[in-house]
């Protein structure tokens, strides 16, 4: 019962902001067999948000919904291949803030996680948050050790929330993805599969440690750029402890110039630092705005709130990387061969005008002066031209598309004489380089000894079992060729109807001798012509009759 009435909530919230129309037409209604009163369901009841945008009227709704509804906003607002750029604008200002939850409440969730007293936790606690989010929110405080911390709780039954909203899309996207021609177009299924990967992520803190780690390991190869520390002992799913760090928000540029930071500098540092996320580590912060961004006196600089993180394989970073050399040098080619090895594309598609295609909206680009040009933007193009064509970008290069744009939206207020193209070109060409390198051969040739080594290991002993099997006469080849029985019904069809038409021939033949025996024989008297006329008309009735016979055991096989 709970389920149908958050179906009918969200059903009413979305109608009420004048979508009725769209979901009457797409069925749902009728599949929830779900009765809204009628100048709803007919989208009527609309005089407030009628006058504004489809855009401000979805991020309305989604923030009326709560917490998984502005957590889908927020990752659909990453996917300029599937809405327009003025959807994506309003989704991208759905702010996850809402009111904090008791003292009470975080002193009772942090004694059961940790099954303990509080005051043997924290040495201090600050009742007030810093800051409160849908999903938790964070208290400074010092531990025993002196150390100064922030703790990260998170939000009393959100999980439950998140999930129960969570079936319901998944619900949804199903009877989209196979009733409607929408599902056909774009995979409502994967991308609510996607959604809930994401959120199962954010909903574990211990994850978000690890992303830290994993971060504080790669840039230990940078200068100047760090994550805070995690304090693990105090680290659950449901808490996350790390390291206080007191600093500059990046977008405060009068405090920056109070303490003498160079904001030329930083924006060179965080152009150069994303870059090589991406293109090096293929392990990228997915949300870099400015309230994710510290700057400490020295110009140091400080990535905060790592949940939400972009991850690349090696398959989908040297196609990356690939993709960006071909903006570099205005290659068309270099975009075609990496979306092709991406295996997102449908069959036929015409190859040479997406090339014209890419090549046209990479001269409009291009022809602006470099520190106007915007990589990111130019992404999104790309990805929404690859859609018209049916093509899908994996999620994870949307993704990277949208931290591409936010951090040169930044780099553009600190330096807007710095081109992120001209930091990252160079990044670039040293990672296309170093993955020809003879050492990175070398390790490639190298990680597959082994199984080269078991391969010419395994290969006497294969031989020999062979040569047994042969030696039996108990051995024998299987070979199947697909699509072998159409091949098989098309050959009959063409032998049955040769058949019929020999068939159809000899009789033909034989008929036309006797009538041409008979006009011979009509002067030779009665007797011949009437032995001629009988045989005639046995003819004929044995060739009618071996004619059905043919025919009836060409239809019982309907191979005709």
């Amino acid at each position: 019962m709970a389920i149908i009435n958050r179906y009918k909530e969200i059903l009413s919230v979305f109608v009420k902001h004048g979508f009725g129309t769209i979901i009457d037409q797409i069925g749902i209604f009728d599949y929830l067999n779900i009765k809204i009163k009628k100048n709803l369901r007919k989208g009527k009841d609309q005089e407030v948000n009628v006058k504004l945008s489809v855009g401000e009227r979805l991020r309305l709704s989604f923030e009326e919904l709560g917490p998984t509804f502005i957590k889908l906003g927020q990752i659909l607002s990453t996917r300029p291949d599937i809405l327009p750029q003025d959807i994506i604008d309003e989704l991208a200002k759905l702010q996850d803030s809402v009111k904090p939850f008791p003292f009470e409440e975080v002193k009772s969730l942090i004694e059961s996680e940790f099954d303990d007293k509080f005051e043997n936790i924290f040495m201090e606690f600050d009742e007030e948050p810093l800051a409160s989010a849908s999903i938790s929110q964070v208290h400074p405080a010092r531990l025993h050790s002196g150390k100064k911390v922030v703790v990260k709780v998170q939000r009393p039954n959100i999980e439950r929330i998140m999930y129960q909203d969570l079936r319901l899309l998944e619900d949804l996207a199903s009877f989209i993805d196979n009733h409607t021609k929408y599902g056909k177009i774009y995979d409502f299924t994967k991308m609510v599969e996607d959604f809930k990967n994401t959120l199962q992520n954010e909903l574990d803190f211990r994850i978000e440690a690890e992303n830290a780690e994993t971060f504080k390991k790669n840039f230990s190869k940078d200068k100047g750029i760090r994550v805070p520390d995690i304090s693990w002992v105090h680290t659950t799913r449901r808490v996350l402890v790390m390291e206080y760090i007191e600093g500059i928000r990046v977008n405060d540029f009068s405090s920056m110039e109070r303490e003498g930071i160079d904001r030329g500098v930083i924006a060179r540092k965080l152009a150069t630092s994303l870059s090589n996320q991406i293109l090096r580590d293929g392990f990228f912060h997915a949300d870099p705005h400015p309230g994710n961004i510290r700057v400490l006196a020295d110009d140091e600089i400080v990535f905060l709130d790592l949940g939400m993180v972009g991850k690349l394989n090696e398959e989908l970073k040297r196609q990356f990387l690939k993709m960006f050399m071909g903006i570099a040098f205005n290659d068309s080619r270099l975009i075609i061969q990496a979306i092709i090895s991406l295996n997102a594309m449908p069959n036929y598609v015409n190859i040479k005008k997406l090339e014209r295609d890419i090549d046209v909206m990479q001269n409009k680009y291009l022809s602006v002066p470099l520190h106007e040009l915007k990589v990111g933007k130019l992404f999104n193009e790309i990805f929404k031209l690859a859609f018209s064509y049916n093509i899908m970008i994996p999620s994870e290069f949307t993704m990277l598309a949208k931290s591409l744009v936010t951090m040169e939206g930044l780099v553009e207020k600190l330096d807007p004489e710095l081109s992120v193209l001209e930091i990252a070109k160079p990044i670039a060409k040293k990672l296309m380089f170093k993955a020809f390198s003879t050492e990175k051969i070398g390790k490639e040739l190298l990680s597959g000894a082994v199984d080269y080594g078991y391969l010419f290991k395994d290969i006497p002993s294969f031989l020999h079992n062979y040569l047994r099997k042969m030696d039996q006469d108990d051995y024998f080849l299987p070979l199947e060729l697909k699509g072998i029985e159409r091949i098989e019904r098309i050959l009959n069809k063409i032998f049955n109807r040769m058949s019929f038409s020999i068939v159809l021939l000899a009789v033909s033949i034989i008929i036309s001798g006797i009538v041409i025996g008979s006009g011979l024989s009509a002067n030779t008297g009665t007797e011949m012509y009437i032995l001629n006329i009988s045989v005639l008309r046995t003819a004929l009735v044995l060739a009618g009759l071996i004619v059905i016979g043919l025919l009836i055991s060409i239809l019982r096989s309907n191979r005709f």
